[in-house]
């Protein structure tokens, strides 16, 4: 089999450069070691910055977002029993975000690859990246049983954290930057309408609390807990219990229950590799980096890095410079590195540590209580969530 890139992974990094290329008239083929089932099913991020949302638009992928999608034109911040909104458009020239999970975001763009775009096969399980430094990398792949090679003229690692993309990087080129947290996000999905009409970020002398949504009948709501948690072991009860008293307010807010349809737990880490090329083979999304969720950076980071890469090819498709090829890995890792920093800021800034200090809680209430009186801190924050330009 033989194309123009090869796509390794089917996550919305991979399918969003397919329809970007597509678009372009740019060849591509899309290996996903998963079924289709699997993908739109896979739960993940739910925030989507102005700048992803425009992209989507732009690429003929935003009717049913922007028909079911949520905008949200502010987050709740809460400390100390007290609320705080912060108010996006006001504090950035009118940008938002949209909530729409990541696996509709798939689900649209799975459609549109099947119906207009190139080859895009499920259960195709790649082995390796071959011949990256020269000029015609391969990629063997087994599917329905049989072991074949995908050659291609470029080659992009959209397979994740645990993918074989990163692995082909010879290790005298590689530079890994990382950090690992000691505690862990446990996540449930429940039907009940949310609490409130927008997300609440909660600091709380027993740990952090985060309200989200998925619909407007379905919630969801995370606890920190710490690293290792198994799901299981908190019942739906004492789940609710404890997002109540972290939510806890002096004014009667009240917390709405439901049914709990889902437990996870997800593990906090930050992570870079560098650079995200290697000869002709690139790496988006969750195989070059990780963020901790408090930010909402991942899959938006992930459409900063195709759009960068889908730019780069069209343009040397068109003038046959490789200039913004060459130049990938610094565009993108410029964008990367403030989402680090503004992700660990606010885990930071929300998270109790298991060796706070009385002090270390003083100096987190006094950064909140900073951006609730300063517009310039509250516009640090506004600006950084709804999302760095892309490319």
């Amino acid at each position: 089999m033989r194309t123009t890139v090869g796509i390794i992974g089917a996550g919305p990094a991979g399918l969003l450069l397919a329809r970007l290329l597509y678009r372009a008239g740019i060849e591509s083929v899309v290996l996903e070691s998963r079924d289709r089932g699997y993908v739109e099913r896979r739960q993940r991020a739910g925030i989507l910055e102005q700048g992803t949302v425009d992209v989507l638009r732009a690429a003929g992928a935003g009717e049913r977002m922007d028909r079911e999608g949520l905008r949200h034109d502010g987050i709740e911040l809460r400390f100390d029993r007290r609320r705080h909104r912060v108010d996006f458009p006001a504090l950035t020239g009118g940008r938002s975000v949209t909530v729409y999970a990541q696996t509709e975001v798939c689900k649209d763009l799975i459609a549109l690859q099947l119906k207009e775009g190139g080859p895009l096969l499920f259960g195709a399980e790649a082995l390796a990246v071959e011949g990256a430094a020269g000029d015609r990398p391969r990629i063997p792949f087994r599917y329905q049983g049989r072991e074949a090679v995908l050659e291609c003229d470029y080659a992009v690692g959209c397979d994740g954290f645990w993918g074989v993309s990163r692995q082909a990087f010879p290790a005298e080129v590689s530079r890994v930057f990382e950090r690992t947290y000691p505690y862990a996000w446990l996540g449930v999905l429940a039907d009940v309408a949310p609490s409130h009409d927008e997300l609440v970020y909660a600091r709380h002398e027993r740990g952090f609390a985060l309200l989200s949504m998925r619909s407007p009948s379905v919630s969801r709501l995370y606890l920190q807990v710490p690293a290792g948690t198994e799901a299981g072991r908190w019942s739906d009860e004492e789940i609710w219990d404890e997002l109540e008293r972290r939510f806890e307010t002096d004014d009667g807010w009240r917390l709405e229950r439901g049914p709990v349809t889902q437990k996870s737990v997800t593990p906090m880490r930050s992570f870079v590799h560098e650079p995200m090329r290697h000869g002709r083979l690139f790496l988006a999304g969750d195989a070059a980096h990780i963020v901790p969720p408090t930010g909402a950076k991942g899959l938006n980071l992930a459409v900063g890095d195709v759009v960068t890469l889908a730019r780069a090819l069209v343009h040397e498709k068109e003038t046959g410079s490789a200039d913004l090829l060459d130049a990938y890995s610094a565009t993108c890792l410029r964008r990367i590195w403030q989402a680090e920093r503004f992700s660990s800021d606010m885990t930071a800034l929300l998270h109790r540590a298991p060796d706070a200090t009385a002090f270390d809680a003083r100096l987190q209430l006094a950064r909140l209580e900073r951006i609730a009186s300063s517009r310039a801190a509250e516009t640090e924050l506004a600006e950084a969530y709804t999302g760095f330009p892309l490319g």
